[in-house]
């Protein structure tokens, strides 16, 4: 049945999602400056440190399963929400997000409970190549980032809800909580805390957060009220898509865990080296990946509820165009500057010249991902709104394969750049896959899909 809603001008589409893009990107852009002036903050005060390496991989974990379980739960919530929200009314999509809140909120205790049972057997894994001393402080790192866990996942289910009422540049800002604190915590404390001094603070500014986005929740119609409803037809088609989106986040995540496990292999100092090219990386993947992604996810939704197959069809030829044109510029200068961009912003300290032709060389391989990969979350977006979770987690086990198979073969003449290189290599296989199937799913206009009738 097609939707009765009121129709929506052509281009209109379009526009909403440039307004949205732009509101996110200027948001994190300011929160990318804070993360990033945080980065020179660590890198003074710890450089390319045993206590840093011990963080680093004990902050993985909490990192991956915040991805896993309430990135999750939101890329399998929003078109579910969307549509009892277009159908049903406001009330309707309240009881599916109090739902999905507590759903969230009892998987990220259960798996935090979990992980610190199994920390001692897990993490030497991912850190085998560490010193006994680097690797026990690896573990109590872990227990101290717990917290943070939870109240970061909360945090990220309500931004995407707020994301649904067309809120984007508040929601964006929030997690600049973290990189201020963290900021402040090192002068004050590191003295007498060391390391501990950045886990205090990440836990702090992740309540932080939570505390923001449940007042702006608040303050859009939302009550922040974690309560089950029983297993409604919403809340089974969330849990069906919400399994296959876990299992893609899964394997994913495998290949992070991967990438690390196999630096840890290599001499001292490479995952340091791996994760200070990749927050470089980052930042361009979230300001630009990350502001298309976040403003069409809604908005495609919105669009498949209302069967708009033409509006569909433009929006990912223009947003998928316009990220590959943009985002092969910023690689391109980012790969030109990446020795003269790490030495001014990391050499200081700890940091010398050495940590920054190391660092330098990763940050190129890595900074040939950025196309790619910011032009392949446009279709990754769509296909979740059309509910084929499957066909990503088909992607991520051949991604994983190819990131375990390149990494051995490059590692072996390149080191830890050979790492950064084989992450670049499986994203253009990740963006051709995607981009296939999203046309290839499309409908024709006019027609209806089977599972959204109703």
């Amino acid at each position: 049945m097609t939707s009765s809603a009121a129709p929506v001008r052509k281009g209109s589409w379009d526009h909403r999602i440039l307004d949205a893009a732009t509101a996110v990107t200027a948001a994190a852009l300011v929160v990318k400056l804070a993360a990033t002036a945080k980065e020179f903050t660590v890198a003074e005060a710890f450089g390319r440190s045993d206590a840093l390496e011990s963080f680093l991989a004990a902050a993985l974990i909490p990192g991956l399963l915040i991805n896993l379980i309430s990135e999750s739960m939101n890329q399998a919530l929003v078109p579910s929400l969307m549509r009892v929200k277009e159908r049903e009314g406001r009330e309707s999509a309240q009881q599916l997000f109090s739902a999905s809140m507590l759903c969230n909120i009892v998987i990220l205790v259960a798996s935090s409970l979990v992980m610190a049972i199994s920390a001692r057997y897990f993490i030497p894994l991912i850190a085998s190549h560490f010193s006994t001393p680097k690797l026990n402080l690896a573990v109590r790192l872990f227990y101290g980032l717990l917290p943070a866990i939870v109240f970061s996942g909360i945090a990220s289910n309500f931004a995407v809800v707020l994301n649904t009422e067309g809120r984007f540049a508040m929601p964006a800002l929030a997690p600049i909580a973290t990189p201020l604190a963290i900021m402040v915590a090192i002068p004050l404390f590191s003295g007498e805390a060391g390391v501990w001094a950045i886990v205090y603070a990440t836990v702090i500014g992740s309540f932080i957060s939570v505390v923001w986005m449940g007042s702006m929740l608040k303050a859009n119609g939302y009550r922040a009220v974690p309560r089950w409803y029983g297993m409604t037809k919403s809340a089974r088609e969330v849990a069906a898509q919400y399994g296959v989106v876990l299992l893609s986040g899964l394997v994913a995540s495998g290949g992070l865990l991967v990438d690390q496990s196999m630096a840890a292999m290599l001499p001292a100092g490479s995952v340091s080296a791996l994760v200070y090219a990749g927050r470089f990386v980052g930042v361009a993947l979230t300001l630009l990946g990350g502001a298309a992604s976040s403003a069409a996810a809604p908005l495609f939704s919105e669009m498949v509820v209302r069967n708009d197959w033409s509006g569909c069809r433009r929006s990912l030829r223009i947003w998928a165009t316009a990220s590959a044109v943009v985002t092969s510029l910023v690689a391109g200068a980012l790969i030109l500057a990446a020795h003269l961009l790490v030495r001014l912003t990391l050499q200081h300290g700890a940091f010398g010249a050495q940590d920054t032709s190391a660092v330098s060389r990763v940050l190129i391989m890595y900074a040939l991902q950025i196309p790619f990969f910011v032009s392949s979350r446009v279709f990754y977006r769509f296909l979740l709104a059309m509910r084929r979770a499957d066909l990503v987690f088909y992607c991520g086990l051949l991604n994983l394969v190819l990131d375990v198979a390149l990494n051995l073969l490059l590692m072996r003449s390149m080191g830890v750049a050979g790492i950064a290189l084989a992450t670049s290599l499986w994203t253009v296989s990740t963006f051709v896959f995607l981009c296939y199937w999203s046309w290839k799913v499309l409908p024709c206009d006019g027609e209806a899909l089977p599972n959204l009738r109703g």
